[in-house]
């Protein structure tokens, strides 16, 4: 243990969290890669998560932020410093009544699905399925299937990485758009979301995430690691389609393929290292570009690169 990882095991030892050293991050993401975290911190409340950001400040020490894991691709080399995961804390969820729900960010979309569901709430079962988590799907306004987390949320709590200071802002405060938001560049941590919904039939509701659910195993690679879809839509057509015009299906790199079975994700085949997916992902843009004139946006997040 080096001096940093003892300092934060001491300073934080009174809060409620997890710490683990030299964590290996292709445990902690869907595309099963990445080296290790210096340091891996579960914050149990905001509280926990406050004090690791002071802490960073304090030492000026890097900080970085996970969700589910299940849009990130993580260097080899690891991640210096401290990174924030949320699953598995920040997870209480309260029904607030007239179809608010109040859904801490470390709750899986999964689980405030079925939370819904629960309460005969309807609007959120495009995100039936997705596998990531509250904080990541207000993060990247995520969406499947004509719905967008911002078509349902009302507003988002969230603490500074500048002082760990905490405030409460509305959907309309928060320039919410095709996978974009606030919070890729205002340096804020979402820590909860308000969610408003519709009271509807649990039988439909069921039936419709029921669904989705199917389409999403029958045209997805389920069965392989990744990070989900891993270009955003271009202004012309879809990555995927063009992907798959290219005869890029099934071209591989090293550990890393081009689906055969949805062009639009990249697959880690099971030896898959980040180099793999950093060359097939340069090649496929290339190719795509050359043939069809698009450039294509990554939409999986790419950390530890340098």
């Amino acid at each position: 243990m080096n001096d940093i990882q003892r300092y934060f095991s001491d300073y934080i030892r009174d809060r409620k969290g997890l710490v683990l050293t030299d964590e290996p991050l292709k445990n902690h993401c869907t595309f099963k890669i990445g080296g290790p975290a210096e340091i891996l911190f579960v914050p149990q409340d905001e509280d926990a998560l406050i004090a690791a950001v002071k802490f960073a400040n304090l030492y000026n020490v890097p900080l970085r932020v996970l969700g589910n894991g299940s849009n990130v691709l993580i260097s080899d080399k690891g991640l210096k410093g401290i990174t924030l995961k949320l699953k598995g804390g920040l997870t209480d969820m309260m029904y607030l009544g007239g179809g608010n729900i109040a859904c801490g960010a470390g709750v899986s979309l999964k689980k405030l699905c079925t939370f819904a569901l629960e309460n005969s709430l309807t609007g959120l079962e495009f995100a039936y399925g997705i596998p990531g988590s509250v904080g990541g799907a207000i993060y990247m306004n995520g969406g499947a299937y004509g719905g967008e987390i911002k078509n349902v949320l009302a507003s988002v709590r969230s603490v500074s990485l500048k002082d760990g200071s905490v405030k409460e802002a509305p959907v309309s405060e928060l320039d919410m758009s095709y996978r974009h938001t606030a919070f890729m560049t205002n340096d804020e941590i979402v820590t909860a979301g308000y969610f408003k919904l519709e009271t509807g039939s649990k039988e439909e509701i069921e039936a419709k995430m029921s669904e989705l659910l199917g389409k999403r195993k029958a045209s997805q690679p389920l069965e392989y690691p990744s990070a989900g879809s891993t270009f955003k839509r271009p202004p012309e057509g879809y990555a995927a389609a063009h992907i798959e015009q290219c005869g890029l299906k099934g071209h591989s790199h090293g550990g890393a393929m081009v689906s055969p079975k949805h062009a639009g994700f990249v697959i880690n085949t099971g030896n898959a290292v980040f180099d793999d997916v950093i060359a097939i992902m340069d090649e496929i843009k290339q190719t795509v570009f050359e043939q069809h004139g698009v450039m294509l946006e990554p939409e999986v997040e790419i950390l530890g690169d340098d």
